[in-house]
């Protein structure tokens, strides 16, 4: 009866993975979707320590390490989602990415022992172990390599020579480590030592898969370790019989693949690209004023701009990296409601990776209760620019950079970017002159057209509110 209970369980759990991961999908409904999937994980862990039985009919032990691991777990995971910034969100998934990778590879290195000592030992069974363990511990060391660049611990992108014949090397050692240790008949005590082996040259290739790779590739790697996670989890779920965690990292792979094929279109980049490119790094990097030319540019101030925005017919606001570090989504929402009562149509134009994750300007911008309508996606608001009066780019560089349509010799040539160029009038606001995200030196910067803004986003729109009010 239990084992029974334990299944339909499982397969409840599962359903409300997946209403979760529907729900997820859209902003109105993303905070029930992570209840409903939070609901369906709980579901799964206490079925598995209540309903359990092993083949002598005996339940899990060790009831009280299990409950203080998930109390302590519990514990620290709600102090840091309650206070984790937006603009931390990414190093925040790659922490978590990391940790999902590591339970995975601990896993295997557990279970390998146990499938040693069976009277029957299965290759696929080894085979599944090897490939969580694997997979896990390189989405674990290629996380925390993420993490620390993300965080700033890491701030140079490291690309060793002939990094590309290296990382190839090591993979050809894995497989042929996994060929090894699934026909030798060495004694189990020394299968355990090489399985360790495999683990080192797996934490080392994920090391060395993420350090060359900087700039805007970032998120990229991100959604593409969490895929492995996910595969890492679904192999666990095989190797364990368990539907619950099957479909969960099932799941989890597939909408980390499927976020990386989508990033990737995004930036007009193939996969192999990111991962062999190492796009933003090394001599492709141009600072401003790097390539010996002086530049000029036009600087504006508050006032020069709430005249602008205050007798425009049409304003569209670009968000970008700089207005999630700013925290200024409220007064920037505050502002669109000052021109919108003075006649003036505003809009949000979001590209489809903003910031530094996709969806990130989506979630910023809800929570200052911005019209999710207004919120415009790139291919639909490129064909408005022509006809708007002021573009207001708060923080973003990369997104608006017309290098990636005219120079062919730019590493962001061919990424698909918001046309704000077409605009009558751009302003840009940004702290200074310094390159954006993927390093490089953006043009539209010193075109006529432009006006630079320069000072923290939240204190500028505070002030040009201010301004606005007064006219």
């Amino acid at each position: 009866m239990g084992a029974y209970l334990l299944e339909i369980s499982y397969l409840i759990a599962s359903v409300l993975y997946i209403i979760g991961l529907k729900k997820l999908s859209g902003p109105k409904t993303a905070r029930s979707g992570n209840l409903w999937a939070a609901v369906g994980m709980t579901l799964a862990i206490f079925a598995t320590i209540f309903l359990y039985k092993d083949e002598n009919g005996k339940h899990l032990g060790n009831l009280a390490w299990i409950f203080g691991g998930i109390i302590v777990g519990t514990v620290i995971g709600w102090i840091i989602a309650k206070k984790v910034a937006m603009t931390a969100m990414p190093q925040m998934v790659s922490l978590f990415n990391g940790m999902g990778g590591a339970c995975a590879a601990i896993i295997g290195l557990i279970e390998f022992p146990h499938a040693l000592h069976a009277e029957t030992p299965h290759t696929l069974m080894l085979l599944t172990i090897f490939c969580g363990l694997v997979i896990g511990s390189v989405s674990f060391s290629g996380s925390m390599v993420a993490f620390a660049k993300l965080n700033g611990n890491m701030k140079k992108d490291i690309r060793l020579p002939f990094y590309n014949i290296l990382n190839t090397l090591l993979i050809i050692a894995i497989a042929a480590g996994i060929a090894f240790l699934l026909i030798s008949d060495m004694p189990a005590e020394q299968k355990v030592t090489w399985v360790y082996a495999l683990t080192g040259i797996s934490l080392l290739y994920g090391i060395l898969f993420v350090i060359p790779i900087g700039g805007a590739d970032m998120p990229v790697v991100i959604s593409l370790l969490n895929s492995f996670t996910g595969m890492a989890a679904a192999f666990g779920g095989f190797l364990y019989d368990n539907m619950a965690m099957l479909t969960g990292g099932i799941l989890v792979g597939s909408a980390g693949t499927i976020l990386t094929v989508v990033m990737c279109n995004a930036m007009n980049r193939s996969l192999s690209n990111v991962i062999f490119g190492a796009f933003g790094t090394g001599g492709a990097v141009k600072a401003a004023g790097g390539d010996g030319q002086q530049k000029s540019f036009r600087e504006v101030s508050i006032s020069d701009v709430a005249v602008l925005l205050n007798y425009a017919s049409k304003v569209v606001i670009v968000p970008g990296y700089g207005l999630a570090v700013a925290q200024a989504q409220h007064v920037v929402h505050e502002l669109e409601e000052l021109l919108e009562s003075k006649g003036v149509e505003v809009k949000y134009a979001i590209h489809p990776v903003a910031g530094r994750m996709p969806g990130h300007m989506n979630v910023l911008l809800a929570e200052s209760n911005v019209d999710y309508g207004k919120l415009v996606e790139m291919e639909d608001i490129n064909p408005e620019f022509s006809t708007t009066d002021v573009v207001l780019v708060l923080g973003a560089n990369d997104v608006v950079n017309p290098a990636a349509k005219e120079d062919p010799s730019s590493p962001i040539y061919g990424m698909p970017i918001l046309n704000v160029e077409d605009a009558k009038q751009v302003i840009i606001n940004k702290r200074s002159m310094s390159v954006g995200y993927a390093g490089i030196d953006n043009d539209l910067f010193y075109r006529e057209k432009t006006g630079m803004l320069f000072g923290d986003a939240k204190k500028v729109l505070a002030g040009l509110v201010e301004e606005v009010k007064a006219l």
